[in-house]
């Protein structure tokens, strides 16, 4: 059997396959966890895995630099070691992924209707594929070509400086540095909680009155969800501006990671926001930010930018790590 998990910040996914002789998968079990319920990770491969199961090969993506085959979670008291899960699982063949590592092999394997082009000059073109995703925190990847297949390649590409590109940004920035002193990264403005930083800067500007329907900030309601929703819906014209701005920043960014990584095979957007405000994404704020690198818009100008629906692109990368056609080293 097959063993798959997708580890979050928020939840975590396992699911069990087997293969037949013909290659085809069909899922065993699968289940959903809330990760910040469980102090270790252990706790809820224990309560997953059935009695007496043997497990031929297991693979994990994991939110969190994986050095060594060993990852500190990023937004989790957890330690994976593949080791020691070599141990618990019986199998020689356990790999640890990066989260996003495992989303950038996930969506070679997605069917065109789970994806939708952003770009409406894009041209079908080979070479390096960019992944980035928004959601509790900013993932990057890389999908490296080498003539023939894509390889899949892991960065912390999320957590590098956040650069203001108009005068408004500049203004973000110096009110983010009193919050972030040391580094103001990307994920501060890019994620789930980049919402509430807009929002309240926004405020801040005088661009708005406040939203009566946006909880406190301690609230235990989600207050990014809320300034989201009431902002791609447009009920509310501070958080249509925090989710414009928003989109601006995700576009400057996916830029930046497609001229770091000559991503002329395209952009693939995964993560929990992009999908819920699509109808943001597809406005036009955002492929204008992308494109908006001076010299170099006629490269990006025809690079494809999809956007992924399909939430369990990261388990699909993991489930088919072990059967993937490339040496592993």
């Amino acid at each position: 059997m097959i063993l798959a998990g997708d580890i979050g910040g928020t939840k975590t996914v396992l699911s069990i396959f087997t293969r037949d002789s013909n290659g085809s998968l069909t899922c065993l079990q699968e289940q959903s966890y809330p990760s910040q319920q469980y102090p270790e990770f252990d706790d809820i491969l224990t309560a997953f895995l059935p009695a007496n199961v043997t497990i031929k090969s297991a693979c994990f993506g994991v939110a969190g630099p994986v050095v060594n085959q060993r990852c500190q979670t990023t937004n989790l008291p957890w330690l994976l070691d593949a080791n020691v899960l070599k141990i618990k699982l019986g199998t020689g063949k356990v790999k640890l992924l990066n989260d996003l590592e495992a989303m950038a092999l996930g969506m070679l394997y997605l069917p065109e209707q789970d994806l939708i082009e952003l770009n409406p000059n894009a041209q079908i073109q080979q070479g390096n594929i960019a992944v980035i995703a928004a959601g509790t925190g900013l993932g990057e990847a890389i999908l490296y070509w080498d003539g023939n297949k894509h390889y899949p390649m892991a960065t912390e590409g999320g957590h590098t400086d956040f650069a203001a590109q108009n005068a408004q940004q500049d203004l973000l920035l110096a009110y983010l540095r009193n919050y972030y002193p040391d580094h103001v990264s990307c994920e501060r403005v890019i994620s789930g909680i980049g919402f509430s930083h807009l929002y309240d800067f926004l405020a801040e500007q005088g661009v708005a009155p406040l939203c009566p329907d946006v909880p406190e900030l301690n609230s235990a309601e989600d207050r990014n969800a809320a300034i989201s929703q009431r902002g791609v819906a447009g009920e509310d014209l501070l958080c249509a501006e925090a989710v414009r701005l928003f989109v601006e920043l995700y576009g400057a960014e996916t830029g930046n990671l497609a001229l770091k990584s000559l991503a002329t095979g395209g952009v693939f957007i995964g993560g929990g926001i992009g999908a819920k405000i699509l109808p943001a994404m597809q406005n036009g704020h955002f492929i204008q930010a992308f494109k908006a690198k001076g010299r170099f818009l006629p490269l990006l100008d025809k690079m494809s930018v999809k956007l992924s629906l399909n939430p369990r692109t990261p388990l699909i990368g993991a489930i088919n790590y072990w059967l993937f056609p490339i040496s592993r080293g």
